[in-house]
């Protein structure tokens, strides 16, 4: 039986909370909780009475090193904010731990070099929890391309579209903040960037994006003529009749993860969209070059009316469309299976000469399309093999994410970023 301790009990720790004391309870279990919020511990404690498991030992971030000296897990899993990952991968890695991360595995390259160095110098693993990868759609999109189904692909669109409900949450928490998340390049387009280095088998060459926040923000909200600017959502009138208001307490799991820890660090998960303080965007375009010369043309847009993804693959003989449709959400604000599920997915081959036909695959059930079943059973569950490769490795995760911040230094420096200069790549790159 694997040991595991958890740093960030927020909303996406509920994910691994539940499967550990849950199916995979003979497996694995935990021996200790981190996080710089004892409230947000004591309800992940909780979780664990709830099925019937003893309470663990919690630790402030603080004492991170010491819990792993006292408890020695052999596993760490990090669910906390983005620019904290490096810092408890590294030292988890230095400790003898190997280690689950929540994506982005990190923010930008200089901490992504450090853990790098960490694995170099330890030997010890870093997972990095890409859902998408293992959601039978997205698998079943790799086995067709695997299986040149369109001959050679030469250039791909991915359009990616989050709605009012999920996307406006991006916007009510840290993820704000660039200096926390990278950006939704970076904090949600990491799914996607990866996706396509999964699918493709490549990695990029070349990045041009352009971005600006132009739907949330007070400034955007009143050109619109949208007045009567509130900070936050709980205890201001104005808030009430606001479509994007999120009211913690009408959600059980959201008050006592949230609303009943503020006292502890003035952490306020339901601020306006419209207020002052955001300086990530919401409206992104990227054009990426492929070492292998497939063009893609991705936008991600943070506003729209439905959730989910356009995404067309050309090639040499014929065309890929897959549409998907995700259920609407609010991290931890309601059942866990409905985070992300299908409401319609849709793969349509076109070949070049013949008839078009729908390609047949078993709609994924749970979370993210039925992706974050998959890679539990995969993460915790007896290891099978995987022609698809779907685990994804700290190499993985690196390339995923430099795909955004080339797109953010792209919209920062108004030019073209080229992988070969980035000293991670370079590393990345060298012979195993």
């Amino acid at each position: 039986m694997k040991t595991y301790a958890l740093v960030g009990t927020g909303g996406r720790s509920g994910l691994y909370i539940e499967a550990i004391t849950g199916k995979y309870r003979h497996n694995a279990k935990f021996v200790a909780f981190c996080d710089t919020n004892q409230t947000r511990m004591d309800y992940a404690n909780r979780q664990l009475e709830q099925s019937g498991i003893r309470r663990v030992p919690t630790w402030k971030a603080a004492d991170f090193n010491t819990m792993l000296d006292e408890t020695k897990p052999d596993i760490v899993i990090v669910t906390s904010m983005d620019r904290t990952h490096d810092d408890y991968i590294v030292r988890a890695l230095h400790a003898g731990c190997d280690v689950i991360t929540e994506k982005p595995m990190t923010i930008d390259e200089q901490r992504a070099l450090r853990i790098l160095d960490a694995v170099d110098a330890t030997g010890y693993q870093v997972r990095v929890a890409f859902n998408y990868r293992y959601a039978p759609h997205h698998s079943k999109l790799r086995e067709l391309l695997m299986q040149e189904t369109i001959g050679e692909v030469l250039s791909v669109h991915f359009e990616w579209l989050l709605n009012t409900e999920h996307g406006a949450d991006y916007f009510r928490r840290w993820h704000r903040e660039k200096r926390n998340s990278g950006g939704l390049l970076v904090h949600k387009s990491t799914h996607h960037f990866d996706l396509m280095n999964f699918w493709l088998n490549s990695t990029p060459e070349k990045v041009y994006a352009q971005g600006d926040l132009r739907f949330y923000g007070r400034e955007n909200a009143e050109k619109r003529g949208v007045t009567g600017s509130y900070p936050r959502a709980h205890g201001y009138p104005q808030a009430t009749k606001d479509p994007f208001a999120l009211h913690m307490e009408d959600s059980a799991q959201l008050k006592a993860l949230y609303l009943d820890a503020e006292h502890e660090d003035n952490y306020f998960r339901d601020q306006s969209v419209f207020s002052d303080g955001i300086n990530i965007e919401d409206t992104l375009s990227v054009l990426v070059k492929y070492q292998n010369k497939v063009q893609l043309t991705y936008s991600l847009n943070a506003y729209l009316p439905w959730e989910g993804l356009n995404v067309v693959f050309n090639g040499t003989k014929g065309r890929i469309e897959m549409k998907i449709v995700e259920m609407s959400y609010v991290n931890a604000g309601g059942k866990r299976e409905n985070e992300g599920s299908i409401e319609k997915a849709e793969i349509t081959v076109y070949p070049l000469f013949a008839e078009p036909w729908k390609a047949e695959f078993q709609l994924g059930e749970g979370g993210h399309g039925g992706g974050d079943n998959a890679m539990l059973e995969d993460l915790f569950g007896e290891r099978k093999d995987d022609p698809l490769k779907r685990a994804a490795d700290h190499r993985a995760g690196a390339m995923s994410i430099l795909t955004g911040i080339a797109g953010n230094l792209s919209m920062q420096y108004d030019k073209p970023v080229y992988f070969k200069d980035f000293e991670l790549v370079k590393r990345l790159r060298q012979p195993k």
